[in-house]
């Protein structure tokens, strides 16, 4: 992503039509094909155009009026949205943005506002696979590699990361997938988390809120 946002808002490029593609499917897969959905960090604004195209009601959330927003603020803090109000809450690559010690606001946060969410994170460091499609009963046999330093532990206050933009990415220590699954634990229920193999330095979080499943309770 350049850090010209007028330059970012022009373009499109085959990640974006891969990302949009797996958010509709695992939006399908927690709420079907209809619902209420909030969009954070919408960028150029595909995902919401598919998602609108296929009959969602989709509002758009980010800090940054460049991508024109249908409500402007952070994910920290959302208090112009009730408990509940959204079926699901979509974060793609946008929680590495935040320092550390705003991220458990923002997990809470979002999942007071959603009955569902759907994270994605980045990936740190280069990316090579090795795939074997025999194409039999669906299956495919491949093997993901990652090169960065294992050993580095971000401060989680220091964009050093993403060119600049992130604080953190998946793979360094604190932020190995264990560690997210653990601290994502403490909000949602984690109904399952992959890796995306059309797009390497995605890492996918499909989620169920407890927030709301407690508020449904009652």
């Amino acid at each position: 992503m350049p850090l010209n946002r007028e330059e970012w808002k022009r373009q499109l490029h085959l990640s974006q039509f891969v990302n949009t593609y797996y958010q509709c499917r695992d939006l399908n897969e927690c709420i079907g094909s209809t619902g209420n959905v909030l969009i954070i960090g919408p960028g150029a604004g595909l995902d919401a155009l598919v998602m609108r195209w296929k009959g969602y009601k989709v509002t758009t959330f980010d800090i940054d009026a460049t991508f024109s927003p249908d409500v402007l603020g952070s994910c920290h803090e959302m208090p112009m949205f009730k408990t509940g109000q959204f079926d699901a809450v979509i974060a793609s690559h946008v929680l590495e943005h935040l320092p550390l010690h705003l991220l458990d606001r923002a997990l809470s946060e979002i999942s007071r506002v959603g009955r569902f969410a759907i994270i994605y994170l980045p990936v740190a460091g280069r990316h090579a696979q090795i795939s074997l499609k025999p194409n039999i009963r669906g299956k495919d046999m491949g093997l993901v590699m990652d090169l960065f330093s294992y050993w580095e532990r971000p401060s989680g206050d220091r964009l050093n990361y993403g060119g600049g933009q992130h604080y953190w990415e998946i793979g360094y220590r604190g932020f190995r997938v264990k560690d997210l699954a653990k601290r994502f634990a403490d909000h949602f229920r984690i109904i399952r988390h992959y890796r995306n193999k059309d797009w390497l330095p995605s890492y996918n979080f499909v989620l169920h809120s407890h927030a709301t499943a407690e508020e449904n309770k009652s």
